[in-house]
Order: C-alpha cells, then sequence, then structure tokens
C-alpha cells in the first residue's frame, strides 16, 4: 500500500506539471530566466512539460492499480527518467554553469528524491 502512495504523489506531482505547462508555459520557465518570446517556443513548452507531465501523470496512474511486471516497468522507467534530469543538473555544475538553490537544486533535490522513493517501491 505505501508504494501505491507513493507512485499516486508523483503521479500528482507530474499532473501538476503538466495541467502548468500547458495552461501557463512562460510562467513554468520564468524561474529558469527562458523567456518564450513565440508561438513555436510556447509550444515546445507545452509539449515537453505539459505533454509529457501529462503522460507520466497518466502511466503512474495506471501502474497505481496494477501489481506484477508492468507496474515493476512503468516504475522504474519513471524512476530513471527522474534520475536522468537529476544527473543533468549535475552536469551542468560539474561544466561550471554555478546556480543558485532555486530553482535549479530544488528541483534537483525534487528529481532525484522521486527517483528514489520511486525505486524503493520495487527493491
Amino acid at each position: 500500500m505505501t508504494g501505491t502512495i507513493v507512485v499516486v504523489v508523483v503521479a500528482v506531482l507530474f499532473l501538476g506539471m503538466g495541467l502548468y505547462g500547458l495552461a501557463a508555459p512562460a510562467a513554468l520557465v520564468r524561474p529558469f530566466g527562458t523567456v518564450l518570446p513565440g508561438p513555436a517556443s510556447r509550444a515546445e513548452v507545452r509539449a515537453v512539460y505539459g505533454g509529457f507531465g501529462l503522460a507520466i501523470a497518466a502511466i503512474l496512474t495506471l501502474a497505481a492499480t496494477l501489481t506484477g511486471d508492468v507496474r515493476v516497468g512503468i516504475v522504474i522507467t519513471v524512476a530513471a527518467a527522474l534520475a536522468g534530469m537529476a544527473f543533468g543538473r549535475i552536469v551542468s555544475v560539474l561544466l561550471g554553469d554555478r546556480t543558485s538553490f532555486y530553482p535549479n537544486w530544488f528541483y534537483f533535490l525534487v528529481e532525484a528524491v522521486g527517483a528514489a522513493v520511486l525505486a524503493l517501491t520495487v527493491a
């Protein structure tokens, strides 16, 4: 049961990101200093943050209802995606891109903790 709660909580976070990305793409990326000057840039954020977020929320919701190998596969895949995001932030630091705690390190923690707790649900 605890594993299902973790999967649902992560799904809700992705759902929030997805809805926010679709509704307000410029506001979503503003904390990173990103400006969306035109329709193509807004469409890109809607696709990557909005569409991807909703798709991950949906597949995690499905995983919350399943048992067995399919659930494990979904959870491991999403954990790997989150770990990859966190890894990208570490690479940026190693390449000299120093940043403040928010937003980059805050999201690093969200991604790393999300990856770890999802992985622990199938360990």
